[in-house]
């Protein structure tokens, strides 16, 4: 059961706590939130996020004086699939890296998380020990990266699980259909390693993202809720 406070250097929080899908909702928990609520300077605000929220979740973050803000879902749905009907390849580290992280923060510039991203943020990533440039595919046009659907393997879950990590279409490429087939090659390329469950997460709001993957089977599994806070 995990309970983890990370103070940030940049952004709207100052700090945020993540609490796991095991952690107790009890006295405990909320004396170590408040503690850090405690350390925290007037006027700053403080983000709470619960993963797999459960229905009592509301009540005990508003007992500690924070508001829902967003709802990330996590959507997944049994492989294999259809296949693709593009041809994609793999990312070719030190080769790729630029025009990705163009392409990435020119679709994700609205992201909180995923946006904005630099080299050195790519550097982090491709260090992790689940990093695997064969399931990071990436579809070219007219000699550009197009799209690219990049994928993390969950050894640890039960099914292990394959998770959509990020996907993404370069907005001048955006009204070809490429939403679809892109997501389906990384669904490939998952069930092509023997998994058998497949994941990605969205945000709650974005209609056309949830209908898309909705239309390729994927359904609502659970929900990791973040709340909100500034410190009076």
């Amino acid at each position: 059961m995990t309970l983890t406070v990370v103070r940030l250097d940049q952004g709207e929080f100052a700090w945020s706590i993540t609490m796991d899908p095991d952690h107790s909702r009890d006295e405990a928990a909320a004396d170590q939130i408040q503690a850090t609520i405690a350390d925290a300077e007037t006027g700053v605000s403080v983000q709470l996020w619960i993963e797999q929220a459960i229905d009592r979740d509301d009540e005990f973050a508003a007992g500690l004086g924070f508001q829902p803000y967003r709802d990330l879902w996590r959507m997944q749905r049994p492989l294999p699939t259809d296949r693709s009907t593009i041809p994609t390849r793999a990312f070719v580290p030190g080769v790729d890296d630029d025009q990705f992280i163009q392409v990435n923060n020119r679709a994700f510039h609205w992201h909180p998380e995923q946006g904005g991203m630099t080299a050195a943020d790519l550097a982090d990533r491709k260090a992790e020990d689940w990093f695997d440039a064969e399931g990071f595919r990436l579809h070219e046009r007219d000699g550009r990266l197009a799209g690219f659907c990049w994928t993390k393997v969950h050894p640890d879950e039960t099914p292990p699980g394959g998770e959509i990590y990020a996907i993404a279409v370069d907005p001048d490429f955006h009204g070809q259909g490429l939403g679809k087939p892109m997501t389906l090659a990384g669904l490939d390329y998952l069930a092509d390693q023997g998994i058998t469950v497949g994941f990605l997460y969205v945000e709650s709001d974005n209609d056309p993202a949830v209908a898309t993957y909705r239309s390729l089977g994927f359904d609502h599994y659970s929900t990791n809720r973040a709340y909100r806070l500034t410190v009076l």
